[in-house]
């Protein structure tokens, strides 16, 4: 699939957009650059491929292992000092406006 100018145009006019025509024939070959990228994955034979339920689940199932940076604090706890300058506090919260009836 291709998008002509024309085609560009109508899709700017739906989008309330103004293009100028260099910024229309920029925008023409990106599209048409992600078509050419969309071809190239739906050519990719995929005949027996199971299909993944999560993107995680070959790590789960020990094929892959993931890479995950460790769950530990790199910055120190300054609660107090970013609350001075909230109109309210309580208990450690800050404190808004009742916006619900």
């Amino acid at each position: 699939m291709s998008l002509t100018s024309s085609d560009i145009a109508r899709i700017a006019n739906l989008a309330r957009l103004e293009l100028s025509p260099t910024e229309s024939d920029r925008m023409r070959e990106r599209i048409n650059g992600f078509f050419d990228i969309v071809e190239q994955m739906r050519a990719v034979d995929t005949n027996g491929i199971e299909p993944l339920a999560h993107p995680t689940m070959g790590a789960v199932a020990g094929q892959a292992a993931l890479r995950l940076r460790a769950d530990v604090a790199s910055e120190p706890n300054q609660r107090e000092a970013n609350q001075q300058s909230a109109p309210a506090v309580e208990r450690g919260l800050f404190l808004v406006p009742k916006v619900i009836e």
